[in-house]
């Protein structure tokens, strides 16, 4: 871990220091680069980093006021005498300098992994297999970015003996960065794809700034079953004398040779090397874990280890969970589950999720297995768990592991523990935990998803699985298209476009968006409960919800004249003064909304006569923002929107907002973002003009059986899928009571299994449906995708005749939904 005087730093990253002769002798114990973690290390270094979206200088004040008093920036407007300060040109590459330094104080051996699939399950299994016999650091979950990787070579520290560091890449110019920072001795090249293929010309050039990374490296592991991979990767050994460690499963001549036999749950394989033959088993069947699996091997040889004595490992690799999940549990719980590793950094991140899930009445439960490979003695790590236990105000601490119960001295919360999950199953009531958010924290060995299986709400086999990173990564996409000072309101009405409210929510407000906005009161009071305190505006209230809205400080939309009398009448008789209001003008969409000029001086009038409502905005709805053939008439609505607006303004004695841009507004007419955007569909991965937005919903389920059927037999009822041949069909569980549209049958919409797309056959029933599987092999069990990162929502509504946003909002209500994040 970090800790070096700041002086010290300030040499290292060649910057210039605004601090006293005291600031400068400070330790730094620990560097951060989320304003939001500020209280995860003790004597922070913050880097303001800034980026096309965010802009790390706008959080100086307010971590000044926390506490935090040690900042790299690279904006002198910033300096003040309240803290200390190196001013450097670029932060981000100031950080990846700081990394570089503490990197060289190390002489213990690195492994570096680059690649386009399967970098974080080889770190993870070869950290695994190699665990039992070397203290071992490595990147958190996939920290493999330009920030992601010097913060994860800055916890390297003497007590370890190997680091195993993953580096991702997604355009040219970044390797040669990320190479300086990890320093590998020996690297391990993945899978070369077609990720993030749409910035390199070639999958040659990819594949040669991937191997930037391994230009000074020792030794390199890589597989040579493709004529491209074969020829660059020996073309480069030669030319920068990298002792080449090749294998395959075609070529016999290569260092290590696998032979590979599949069975229905596992596989055996044989490597031959240097003679000798080593015979060893996974528990998977699939091609990118024999893979990863050879690739280990191959660096187990490369570290110059005794193959011999790892070979029964492999059987107990497990699959790496590496996103956080968070779902409903029983007895109004929330669960966090992340059962990828136990250590005091992926501790921090997890407990910052759990911040930002957790209700303000909701109590903060952690289930904690033992932390391992941290090198400090279990006291003192047990001191520090604590400590960062009560900083992030957790109530109640579940510990699992004879470590963790054997320094229970060290917890000054409210603490039971466990000997293992044996011990937990039998003693533990599941009744003891209520209106929680509970985080289960263990590394892999504790199999801490049966404890997830005893709490959890639903166990459906089908599920909508929401991308938390992607739906981040979407509003910073719209928020590039923004003016700084441009305010967002995110519409989170009819179950956040079917992802789920409540969740959605939380990460909106921890992502600090402006507004939400609601369809109706009682959603309004869900949040609210749920301890959301952004402001939340109800789109169409009823008259029946206005104590409601008073009580919960939920703001209407005041669409005609006679509710706007309604409202200042029914709020006449409290005592609330300025309450906040919302006028919507009618420009065209012809739906809801104040239409003629005498009807908005009316409401207006309304307005201003009473002290006990203040208009916070004007907004109108455009009618066909996505379609540039009605773009004149988009532009007639922006100007009514501006003569009605200044209108309003000659007559109201303070200023209000102005908005009237949704999702497709915001990317065809960014010039009228006024005051506030409204963020819709976007938000959820769709965009009308090919912004890089990702998909943030996967909707799967399993195969509940597979059948073979004869030329002549039909499927499913009114005998609608009938087969001219042989065929085999796997039925699924979920149907039109899960929001599956019945145009979808009969060949018309299609699921992805397998890694092939297979047709729906006949028609779709209520709690099932039915695949031609003929072509691809399928067993009851496999998982099947009915839209995600294979089938698009868009495509999915073409083939049903409507549009997105009726198949996300159609899926229904008992489907579970599991919020990932990475």
């Amino acid at each position: 871990m970090l800790n070096l005087p700041l002086n010290q730093i300030a040499t290292a990253i060649y910057g210039k220091v605004n601090a006293t002769e005291e600031e400068l002798a400070s330790n730094i114990l620990g560097v951060i680069t989320d304003s939001r973690l500020h209280s995860t290390e003790k004597n922070p270094l913050f880097f303001a980093l800034q980026g096309p979206v965010h802009n790390g200088h706008h959080f100086i004040a307010d971590l000044i006021t926390k506490g935090v008093r040690y900042f790299v920036i690279s904006d002198k407007k910033f300096i003040s005498n309240d803290a200390a300060f190196i001013l450097v040109s670029d932060t981000t590459k100031a950080l990846q300098q700081l990394a570089a330094y503490v990197r060289q104080q190390f002489n213990y051996p690195v492994v570096g992994i680059t690649g386009s699939n399967g970098k974080t399950i080889a770190k993870e299994w070869l950290y695994d297999l190699l665990e039992h016999d070397l203290k071992i650091v490595r990147n958190p979950k996939s920290y493999n970015s330009q920030v992601g990787v010097p913060l994860s070579v800055l916890l390297m520290d003497r007590s370890y003996e190997l680091g195993i560091f993953e580096a991702g890449i997604s355009q040219p110019g970044e390797m040669q960065n990320l190479e300086k920072v990890i320093q590998p001795e020996l690297g391990i090249l993945t899978n070369i794809g077609d990720a993030h293929q749409e910035f390199f010309t070639s999958v040659e050039q990819k594949l040669d700034e991937k191997l930037l990374l391994f230009r000074n490296a020792k030794k390199l592991v890589c597989r040579i079953d493709d004529p491209i991979v074969e020829s660059t990767v020996k073309a480069f050994c030669h030319a920068n004398n990298v002792e080449p460690v090749f294998w395959s499963t075609k070529n016999k001549k290569t260092a290590i040779h696998f032979e590979v036999e599949k069975k229905a749950t596992n596989t055996e394989l044989v490597a031959r090397y240097k003679a000798k033959k080593y015979s060893f088993e996974i528990p998977f069947n699939d091609e990118s874990a024999i893979e990863n699996a050879c690739h280990c091997f191959a660096a187990i040889v490369a570290l110059e280890k005794d193959p011999e004595r790892f070979l029964s490992r492999f059987r107990q690799l497990q699959q790496v969970a590496m996103r956080l999940e968070i779902k409903q549990g029983n007895h109004q719980n929330i669960l966090i589950n992340d059962y990828y590793n136990s250590d005091l950094n992926s501790l921090s991140i997890a407990l910052s999720v759990l911040m930002q899930q957790a209700g303000e009445k909701q109590e903060k439960v952690i289930i904690l297995s033992d932390i391992q490979q941290t090198g400090l003695p279990l006291p003192e790590l047990y001191s520090r768990v604590n400590n960062l236990l009560k900083k992030w105000r957790i109530d109640r601490l579940v510990g699992i592991g004879k470590d963790i119960s054997a320094n229970r001295e060290q917890f000054k919360i409210n603490s039971e523990f466990y000997r293992d999950i044996l011990d937990f199953e039998s003693r533990f009531s599941r009744y003891s935990i209520q209106n929680s958010a509970i985080l289960i924290k263990g590394a892999r060995q504790f199999r801490f998803e049966r404890i997830s299986g005893l709490l959890q709400q639903k166990a459906h086999q089908t599920v909508l699985e929401i991308s938390l990173n992607a739906l981040v990564h979407n509003l910073n996409i719209f928020r590039g298209l923004l003016k700084p000072k441009t305010k967002i309101m995110v519409m989170v009405k009819a179950f956040s476009y079917g992802s789920g409210d409540v969740e959605i929510a939380r990460l909106l407000q921890f992502q600090k968006v402006d507004y939400l906005a609601v369809a109706v009161a009682d959603e309004g009071v869900q949040l609210r409960k749920a301890g959301i305190h952004l402001p939340i505006i109800v789109m169409n209230p009823e008259r029946d919800s206005f104590q409601n809205m008073f009580d919960h400080r939920l703001e209407p939309n005041l669409y005609s004249t006679d509710l706007v009398k309604e409202f200042v009448d029914a709020i006449s008789t409290t005592n609330i003064l300025e309450f906040p209001v919302h006028l919507k003008i009618d420009t065209g969409m012809n739906r809801l909304g104040l239409k003629t000029d005498a009807e908005i001086s009316t409401s207006v009038g309304l307005l201003t006569n009473s002290n006990r409502v203040k208009l916070h905005s004007v907004f109108s709805h455009l009618a066909g923002s996505d379609d540039e053939n009605l773009d004149d008439y988009t532009r007639e609505q922006f100007e009514r929107f501006e003569q009605f607006t200044k209108f309003i303004a000659e007559r109201i004695p303070y200023s209000f907002d102005r908005h009237i841009l949704n999702s497709a507004g915001i990317e065809r007419f960014p010039n009228k973002q006024f005051e506030m955007v409204r963020l819709g569909i976007g938000l959820y991965g769709v965009s009308q003009t090919g912004l890089p937005l990702e998909n943030i919903g996967t909707l799967k389920s399993t195969v509940s059986q597979v059948k073979t059927i004869q030329s002549g037999e039909t499927v499913g009822y009114n005998r609608k899928g009938e087969v001219k041949d042989e065929s085999k069909i796997a039925i699924v569980p979920i149907g039109y009571a899960d929001g599956i549209d019945r145009k979808l049958g009969n060949k018309n919409g299609t699921a992805f299994i397998n890694s092939k797309t297979v047709p729906i056959i006949g028609n779709i029933c209520m709690d099932m449906l039915m695949l031609d599987v003929s072509a691809v092999k399928v067993e009851a069990g496999d998982r099947v995708e009915l839209f995600g990162p294979n089938i698009t929502v868009t495509e999915v509504a073409e083939k049903a005749g409507t549009i997105p946003y009726e198949i996300l909002t159609g899926i229904s209500q008992r489907v579970k939904r599991v919020y990932l994040q990475e």
